[in-house]
This record gives structure tokens, sequence and C-alpha cells, in this order.
């Protein structure tokens, strides 16, 4: 007896889910500029690496004799793929049906894909574009279809995922409810500007429930959520948020029992930029770029910054030294002079918790002035927020490089510093308790005011007191590991990256804390 009939039936279910919610429904996708996820798979992954799960999953009818009428796929995609021939776990909501609101077979492969990434220990990639469950979708009769009360937390594998493999995911359309969960639920994330929305609920939930006439833009769009910290990046289009996702994955591990892999490098780790001894001002009150102090200490072209638009007056992203994948921390002394807001402070500890969950040494370039100050900074409840990131720097076990590059002053530059840490120290840096001025005006209040020339004797005090906070006297007491020409900051910090590579191994498996969305 031959099983012909049935496997022309498996090959036309396969077919029809191949097909996805149809021609018109792939037409209406792309007028809108954006790409199906079969296509943004197709994109991310190396070629022909895709192995889908779960093509047959979906809804059948049949007919009297039982004969397959019509087959709807499940509107969620996974399965495995390679990226640069490291394999991945990737899924993603088809928009082309219902919307990506999930269909009964749709849900349980979504959910399926922490798991999928746990058993096999490798990253998981999510492309979102879909909402959460549609009250349109549900029956109206009562029916028993819901999860029994002794089913584990669905949210429990995702938490397990962010603790063991690196997570990526993309917004590439509207994303809303439990998809926008799973959105933020990872190690980086990045939206499409030209196509994504991010939405707790959509404008005519909104409407409804808090009278706001707003658009999706309006509520979810890029300008919001990469300022807002929801998002990581922010990318011009979907193929641009697949190479950041791509970029990013290759700094990670496949998970916290592996080391991040350190390639070959072109660049001399004795490379000396001259413009490193000049970048700093004479001038405490003027600015500089500390991006360009990154890209010169740095491995070329290896730094990719992470959530540059939030918690602006910290800098965060990876890079590599001597080809060993870095997490590189500095102050940005052109946005509020680098201080420590409330959204610095959790930038920063986010951040720290990724290296110290993935095994990658920390880079601090310090020139923290302390945390910000003002009504606004109380309201923000910047103490809170800023103690916890001091807590964070304290309780990690990664290899720490402090590079003091100027200002280094009050309870925040703590958070710069990590156990253990190798601390250099540039000619323009300076330190103590609080920085020069402000700590003049407030010691030393009513010496200046019963001066005959006020502003020439607070010139005097802070010039005075500026000394004090010189950097050679911290290298005379061994305060710092040694003082050193800028210029020569890259052949320091590769020849301390070749030091401690020796004790990452034995910091492999569970961190003592896990990074929270």
């Amino acid at each position: 007896m031959s099983w012909e009939k049935e496997i022309r039936e498996i090959e036309k279910r396969k077919h029809l889910a191949l097909l996805q919610g149809g021609e018109s429904a792939i037409v209406k996708q792309h007028q809108k500029g954006r790409l199906t996820i079969r296509e943004r798979i197709s994109a991310l992954v190396d070629p022909g690496s895709f192995e889908e799960l779960g093509l047959a999953a979906g809804s059948a009818s049949v007919d009297a004799s039982g004969g397959l009428t019509s087959f709807e796929p499940a509107n969620f995609l996974i399965g495995f793929g390679k990226v640069n021939g490291r394999k991945i776990v990737v899924g993603g909501e088809d928009f082309t049906m219902k919307g990506g609101s999930p269909s009964a077979a749709g849900l349980r492969k979504s959910i399926y894909a922490e798991d999928l990434a746990l058993q096999y220990k490798v990253p998981l990639v999510r492309l979102h574009e879909g909402a959460g469950g549609s009250v349109g979708g549900s029956s109206r009769k009562p029916t028993s279809i819901s999860d029994p009360v002794y089913s584990p937390p669905r949210f429990k594998s995702v938490a397990q995922a962010m603790a063991t493999v690196p997570v990526a995911t993309a917004a590439l359309g509207s994303v809303a409810g439990l998809p926008a969960g799973r959105l933020v639920a990872s190690h980086f994330s990045v939206m499409s500007k030209a196509t994504a929305q991010i939405l707790t609920a959509g404008p005519a939930v909104v409407a409804r429930a808090m009278g706001e006439q707003k658009s999706k833009e309006e509520l979810g769009g890029w300008k919001v959520h990469t300022k807002n910290g929801t998002v990581d990046n922010g990318a011009d289009d979907e193929i641009a948020c697949l190479g950041e996702i791509k970029k990013f994955l290759s700094y990670m591990p496949n998970n916290i029992h592996e080391l991040a892999p350190r390639l070959n490098c072109e660049d001399p780790a004795d490379r000396k930029d001259q413009i490193l001894t000049t970048i700093i001002p004479r001038d405490r009150r003027k600015s500089f770029d500390m991006r360009v102090i990154i890209n010169c200490i740095v491995d070329l072209h290896s730094f990719f910054e992470i959530g540059a638009g939030y918690g602006r007056s910290q800098i965060t992203g990876l890079a590599r030294l001597n080809g060993q994948p870095v997490g590189i921390w500095a102050n940005n002394c052109k946005f509020l002079a680098g201080a420590m807001t409330a959204d610095g402070a959790n930038k920063a500890r986010r951040f720290m918790e990724l290296c110290e969950l993935f095994r990658l040494p920390i880079v601090a370039l310090v020139d923290e002035p302390g945390f910000m100050i003002g009504s606004q900074a109380e309201k923000e409840a910047t103490i809170r927020h800023g103690t916890a990131a001091v807590l964070t720097a304290a309780m990690t076990t990664v290899p720490w490089a402090s590079v003091m590059v100027r200002k280094s002053f009050g309870v925040a530059q703590a958070a710069h510093y990590g156990p253990d840490g190798f601390v250099i120290a540039w000619p323009s840096a300076e330190s103590g308790p609080l920085p020069v001025e402000g700590g003049v005006a407030v010691a030393f209040q009513k010496d200046i005011a019963s001066a005959p020339d006020p502003d020439a004797r607070r010139r005097e005090l802070e010039a005075e007191f500026a000394a004090r906070q010189s950097p050679f006297p911290r290298s005379e007491s061994f305060s710092v590991h040694d003082l050193i020409n800028p210029a020569e900051t890259r052949s320091e910090l590769c020849r301390w990256i070749d030091r401690v590579v020796a004790l990452l191994p034995a910091l492999l498996g569970s961190a003592q804390f896990h990074i929270r969305p």
C-alpha cells in the first residue's frame, strides 16, 4: 500500500504555507514599503542556511471525504539559520495574515522560539511586526481553551533566554501587545525609522480609553522610542536594521558558557594618534568629542554604539581591542557636561549587566562631573538610579580598565571603576569629591563675598584647588597604575587586554545578576 496520497497532501500544505497571506496581501505589504517575514529572514541569514520548523503548522479545512479544501498556515515563522557562519534561532510574525495577530499555531511557534534557543544554546533573533490578541478573533461563546492553572509562566522562558543567550530584536512595522513585550525583552533592539512603530496599544484603543487622538507615529515612532530607551537604536530601513543585528551578534558569544570570538587584528596594537595629545582643551569649561577619542583607541572601524539617543550624557557601545570584543562606556561632555542623569544611569547599569553576562571586559573613559543636579534631577530620582549604577559596577566580576580622561567627581565617579580595575590617567585628569567650581562656591562663600574683588578671589581659589586635583599627586601616591601620554592609550589598553583574556574562561556560566529589559 502506498502513502502517495498523504505525501501529496503534505506537499500541498507546505506549498500553500509558502504563499503566506496570498498574493494580494504580499503586494499590499510591499506597497507599504515593508518586506514579508520570509524576505526578512532571507536578508538576515547566510544564503541557503534557513532551516524552517513547523512549515505545515496551521489550520486546515477538509471536505466530507477528508480531502483538503484549504490551508491557513501559522502566522509565525521559526527556524535555524546562520549569520556569518554562526548558528542562530530566528523567528517573526507574518503580517500578511491577520496583521500578525497570533493564530493558535502561530502563538505556539512564537512561544517556542525561546525554548529552542535555550535548548541549542544559540543566539535568538526576533523580527517583529504584529499585534497581540484580537477581540474580534475571540470566540463569542465560552470555551475551555485557556491554559491550565499549573502551566509554567509564559514569560519564564523569555527571562531564561535573556540569562543564557544573546537576544536581538527588530521592530520592522507596527508592533503592539505581546510582540512589543517580546521586542524589549532583549539585549539589543533596533527599529526601522521608515516603517516601524512600537505601541502598548494602538490609536483606536488609546482614543477610546484615554481620549487622546494620536497617530501611530506620534504614539510610538522612532523619535519617541530611541529617546526614551524603549529600543536601543534606530536604523533607516529594514535592511539597515538587519545589518545592525548582524553587527551586534559579531561581538557576542553563542551563550554564557562560551567566550565572544576574538578576531585577527590588522590594526597595530601600538598605533599612536597624536590628536589625543591636544583633544582636551586646557580651558576646563570647553567641551571635546569623546567619540573621536573612542575611535582613536579601539580597533579601526570597530566601535558599535548602542543607545545614542537615550541617556545622552553617557556613551555605550561594543568595540574590539587587538581583536578582543570589549564594552565601551564613556561620558559625553557635550550633553549636560557628561553628568549622570537618571536615564544615563539606567543606560549604564543595563550596559554593565550586558558585559557581565557575556564576559566582555569593560573599558571606561572617564569624564564624570557627578550626578545631575537641579529640580528635574530630583523629580527623576537621579540619586536612586545613579546609586544602582554604582552598586552594579561594584558587583561586576569582568575585568575593567578605566582611563581618567578629565573629570572624576562625586559619588557618580565610583560607577566608572570596577573591582581590581586597571586605572590609568591622562595629564588632563582631575578628581575629587566635587568639581572645583561648585566646591569653592560652597566652601568659600563668605570669603569670596567679603573680598574687594569677589570674582578675582573666586578665580584665585579655583586655580589653587584645581592644582590640588591634578593627576600628578595621584600618580605619586600610586592611586593610579600609571600616568600616561594620551597617544599611548591604545597600546596600554591592548597590553591590558592581552593580560586579562586569560582570566575570562574562569568566569563562564551564570552571572551573579542578569540583565533586565
